[in-house]
């Protein structure tokens, strides 16, 4: 038999047309979209319905290939267009879309499996990409984030509050719909036969291990995207969720069993020395993660006409100040914000992941929790979106009693597009002076004012700071927001120098800014490529420090590392450090610093990769991997190193 298209009429036809052109005019009423759409599906669709499609039983794995490929294309195309904004659509290149083609072609393989019906295949398979695609277009507009793998084992915590929002579509989703009603009626035409089952599986499951392994080795050095719309574009969304099922699985690290966590839990069972450096207790604790704070001569040359931190350069009185490692640059500031609070460092953790939302438990251990296991009042505030990083769902999680967030400060003080860390300051200092007589209180400030991108001017920031010589419009306006930030620093401690009671200041940077690209060489003469292991952990080092009004010992800092400053926090607070700190303190000794990147041996004197770690430090560096393992992953998780709040 030949293969034939031909048209015929039928009654029944009238009737699915008469349906859907009555859902279509529908969402026309309530959404917003082009009137010439809703002719065009409508006149498509009674053409499709009206189609009689007769396929040469001869070849029926030349039209199963056929429909598999093209909806594998429609499927990649509508989640695409579905999920990004017009000017970001265009900027995923073609071999990231193809890699997008193989996995949705994996898909139609995978269930045709189990159908042995091409038809039936092809419209699960595309509904179910598309069900994603709409499960992350939502997700986006509740909190700006993309939707991965990991965010199923908190679907529930998700639907619980989804009354709270409203559900917005607008056209591109519509002509999504319009596009899938189509397809579906086309395919529902093509009748395919198989005469023998048993190869059609056979030659399913070699394809779809074809289509799994050329996505697995173009994967290999891919980042999970989720801020923004960052993966979609940059991966494209069906291949960043597959990126996402890759990073969600975390291989427990060599040696780590539970009698490994059992030993090192009686190493440190016994009562801890007191490590504090002050005869003061329980100050009031205020942290400040300052967003793309950074000291860039420490990557190289960099005069600049005048200086950019006088102030807090010139701290020393009861001071500890210096480098710590980061583990990014240039975005993914929660990364930073975790590793401080809990000790733990992504070190251990696949590259580009985001704890946040991926890796982080409903109990998880932080110095929150620790301190309000000893009865500190825990506040966080931020003066932007609290969806971003999904920290809204994070913090009580942490434990935070107090959440603060865009709509809770002076939107009108703002720099560029973001609110001043001066407003940030003064809701800290308005929540000091509510304080009760005997509480003890901790806040987390996270600042926003400092924020990339650098490019854009605006009527309400002067740019007044420089690099002399060669440089470039971006670094001075970064430069100029510097500055600002040690003048807004400079009046935080002016207040708490007059107060009367112990408060304890600890300000680090989260990463270093992304910059043109062309400005590095300046610095290095390099640039972002070639480096040395230390030229590369130059990029991720930022500045810090621990100040108090209280007497405590000046010191200076070479190099240590974010995922150690809580421990040195609460050693400056006269806090005694609980078990997993102690380790930490124990560690700092012999591993003053790592990062993703590596560490610092100071048997070497210079930065190493942990796989290349050799005697006390690569045991050192081991025990650390299988506690933070333990705390993350652990099945039997240690409640001694890791107790969550009233598990003192």
């Amino acid at each position: 038999m030949k293969t034939k298209v031909t048209f015929k009429y039928d009654k029944k036809n009238n009737i699915w047309f008469l349906v859907m052109l009555f859902l279509a005019v529908v969402m026309y009423v309530t959404i917003d979209f082009h009137v010439g759409a809703l002719v065009g599906y409508a006149g498509l669709y009674y053409l499709i319905k009206s189609l009689s499609i007769e396929l040469d039983e001869r070849y029926p794995w030349l039209w199963t290939l056929i429909l598999f490929v093209l909806g594998a294309v429609l499927s990649v195309f509508c989640v695409q267009y579905l999920i990004l904004e017009p000017e970001n659509f265009s900027r995923t290149n073609d071999f990231m879309l193809f890699l997008n083609v193989l996995c949705a072609l994996t898909v139609y393989l995978f269930v045709q499996l189990f159908t042995d019906n091409v038809a039936l295949s092809c419209a699960i398979s595309h509904l179910f990409l598309l069900c994603l695609a709409f499960i992350n277009y939502f997700v986006y507009l509740f909190r700006g984030n993309e939707f991965t793998f990991a965010d199923i084992r908190s679907i529930g915590t998700g639907l619980s509050v989804a009354g709270n929002y409203q559900l917005r579509l607008y056209d591109r989703g519509v002509y999504v719909i319009f596009v899938t009603t189509l397809f579906l009626a086309l395919v529902r035409k093509c009748e395919i036969k198989f005469h023998h089952v048993w190869r059609m599986r056979l030659i399913d499951v070699m394809l779809g291990a074809v289509c799994v392994m050329v996505v697995v080795l173009n994967a290999y050095d891919l980042n999970t995207e989720t801020w923004q719309q960052k993966g979609t574009y940059r991966n494209g969304y069906l291949m960043n969720f597959a990126l996402s099922i890759r990073d969600s699985f975390v291989a427990a690290p060599d040696g780590y069993s539970e009698e490994m966590v059992a030993e090192l839990e009686a190493a440190y069972s016994e009562e801890p020395v007191d490590a504090s450096v002050t005869e003061v207790t329980n100050p009031t604790i205020i942290v400040i993660m300052n967003e793309s704070f950074a000291d860039l001569s420490v990557i190289g040359d960099m005069q600049t006409n005048r200086p950019l931190t006088p102030f807090i350069d010139s701290l020393s009185e009861n001071t500890i100040k210096g480098y710590a490692l980061s583990s990014v640059f240039g975005a993914k500031t929660p990364n930073s914000e975790w590793e401080y609070m809990t000790g733990n460092s992504m070190a251990f953790l696949p590259e580009g992941s985001v704890v946040y939302q991926q890796y982080i438990s409903d109990t998880p251990t932080s110095i929150v929790s620790n301190l309000k296991n000893i009865g500190y009042t825990c506040v966080a505030m931020h003066p932007y979106y609290e969806t971003g990083w999904s920290r809204n769902q994070v913090y009580p999680d942490l434990g935070y009693d107090e959440m603060y967030f865009i709509d809770d400060f002076d939107q009108t003080n703002i720099i560029r597009e973001y609110i001043t860390d001066e407003e940030l300051y003064n809701g800290i200092i308005k929540r000091f002076e509510k304080k009760a007589a005997n509480e003890k209180l901790y806040i987390m400030g996270i600042t926003m004012q400092n924020h990339g991108g650098y490019t854009e001017t605006y009527d309400n920031f002067e740019e007044k700071y420089y690099k002399v010589g060669r440089s470039y419009t971006d670094a001075n306006q970064y430069f100029s927001l510097i500055h600002e930030s040690d003048v807004a620093v400079e009046k935080l401690i002016t207040y708490f120098e007059s107060v009367d009671e112990p408060v304890e200041i600890v300000f680090f940077g989260d990463h270093q800014p992304s910059l043109n690209s062309n400005f590095y060489p300046i610095l290095n003469g390099k640039g972002l490529s070639g480096l040395t292991e230390d030229e590369l952990e130059d990029l991720y080092t930022v500045p810090f420090f621990i100040w108090t009004n209280y007497d405590t010992p000046e010191e200076t800092v070479e190099i240590t590392s974010l995922n150690f400053l809580s421990t040195l926090t609460l050693q400056r607070a006269g806090i005694e450090l609980p078990a997993y700190n102690r380790f930490l303190a124990d560690m700092m000794e012999t591993v003053p610093a790592i990062n993703s990147r590596g560490y610092y041996s100071k048997s070497q004197g210079c930065y190493m990769h942990i796989d290349d770690a050799e005697g006390e430090e690569a045991r050192w560096i081991s025990k650390y991997n299988i506690l933070q393992y333990n705390s993350m992953f652990g099945k039997d998780r240690s409640r001694m190193f890791f107790p969550y709040i009233g598990e003192e």
